[in-house]
């Protein structure tokens, strides 16, 4: 059986900035789909609890993102977390910003899609 497309959800404050030049670069990436979204209330899209049923991993931007989701939705099942500590001093698809997020990304996503074709 062919293993789907690992499911990511890109989190940041607000989703104008960081989590959604993630869900740009990676949009057309075939090892994965993509979603973004923000934890406050005033975010573009504010994650949900439909958000972290689909994700097979969630990629938070700070610490705090990572506390947040996991406060909120207690008792919930969620996903594995990783958190890429990048802080909120980019604008949307910054060239700095997208050449960090793919060194941090590139090698975890193989890694992460290498371990689905191996289950």
């Amino acid at each position: 059986m062919i293993n789907p497309r690992l499911k990511i959800l890109f989190v940041c404050a607000m989703n104008k900035q960081r989590s959604a030049t993630a869900e740009r670069i990676y949009r057309n990436d075939p090892r994965v789909e993509v979603r973004s979204a923000g934890v406050r209330a005033e975010a573009n899209r504010r994650v949900s609890e439909a958000d972290l049923q689909w994700a097979d991993v969630v990629f938070a931007m700070e610490q705090a993102h990572k506390r947040w989701i996991a406060m909120r939705f207690e008792g919930l099942e969620l996903p594995p977390i990783d958190v890429l500590e990048i802080p909120d001093d980019f604008e949307f698809m910054d060239p700095e910003l997208q050449e960090m997020l793919r060194m941090m990304l590139d090698p975890e996503i193989d890694r992460l899609v290498a371990d689905r074709k191996a289950e």
